[in-house]
């Protein structure tokens, strides 16, 4: 039977540690002792409208879910190390919030944490916003819907993922991301994934200076692409592309780019051979440009 545990305030070090089966309702983890690592080591937890304001909360817990509370900026590295865990309208607010962890949903939240994401695997996110540098590196297994997230440094190394109507306010994103899939998204920022490698966007607004440099395997459908210049230098790509775009560098051989105005096409090294189609859409004609 679970145990239900409500209306108290913990501050000891390891204040539930080792708990099974247990519910924490309207509790505060706050509190001159200043303890760490409250709910270490627990399986099979609910946590309800509670105030976590210590370090450290939820390390190698096994079964957690984390319901309409709020962990503070004092919340240090909230969770790690866990698995099967679900977080729905809740504050992170701590630095390093989620690390090492698998199969995580995430719904509602509100997230604002330096470096979250790292290293994770699984993770669903719906309807969250988010305030982070290097936000989910080196993760995989990602489906995002809906996510608004503003930030630094997103997504470098994450591998086999899925964006769906997100938008995203962020400089040198998705740099050597692999089998990475965006669909209806505004993604906005310098330097958009360079190095990366099976990297598709569809119905996309990419905004930003110098975006996809240095990528194989990369396609865009039907995507806009807004302030960009030297785009696609030295990568491999094949892109249809809907609105004017302000210069292209030195795509690769093998390349196809469907453009209906480009304001220069750069070609200052050999190997920048890559198809540049320039298609007018009030004349209806075509010009291959070499």
């Amino acid at each position: 039977m679970m145990r239900i545990i409500h209306d108290q305030t913990f501050d000891a070090e390891r204040a539930l540690y080792g708990s099974d089966d247990i519910l924490v309702k309207n509790c505060f983890f706050d509190g001159p002792a200043d303890g760490e690592s409250a709910l270490k080591e627990c399986k099979d937890v609910q946590v309800e409208h509670c105030f976590l304001n210590l370090r450290y909360p939820f390390w190698h817990d096994h079964g957690l879910a984390i319901r309409d509370s709020r962990m503070t900026e004092l919340c240090r590295a909230a969770l790690w190390y866990s698995d099967h865990i679900v977080i729905e309208n809740t504050q992170l607010h701590g630095i390093k919030a989620l690390r090492e962890c698998a199969d995580v949903k995430m719904t509602g939240c509100d997230v604002v944490s330096p470096e979250f994401g790292w290293s994770v695997r699984n993770v669903e996110m719906e309807d969250c916003d988010v305030e982070s540098e290097y936000f989910m590196m080196r993760s995989s297994g990602l489906h995002f819907t809906d996510v608004r997230m503003k930030g630094k440094y997103s997504f470098q190394y994450i591998e086999d993922s899925v964006f769906e109507n997100c938008t995203f306010d962020t400089k040198d994103a998705f740099w050597h991301a692999k089998n990475v899939t965006v669909r209806n998204s505004v993604v906005k920022g310098e330097y958009l994934a360079w190095y990366c490698e099976n990297v598709t966007f569809e119905h996309c607004k990419i905004v930003g200076t110098q975006p996809l440099c240095y990528c194989k395997g990369l396609k865009l459908v039907d995507c806009e692409m807004i302030e960009c210049d030297l785009a696609f230098e030295r990568s491999k790509v094949e892109a249809r592309i809907t609105t004017p775009v302000l210069s292209i560098k030195n795509p690769l051989p093998g390349s196809h780019i469907i453009v209906p105005e480009v304001g220069e096409i750069i070609r200052d090294i050999q190997e920048g051979t890559g198809t540049v189609q320039v298609k007018s859409q009030e004349a209806q004609t075509v010009c291959a440009c070499a």
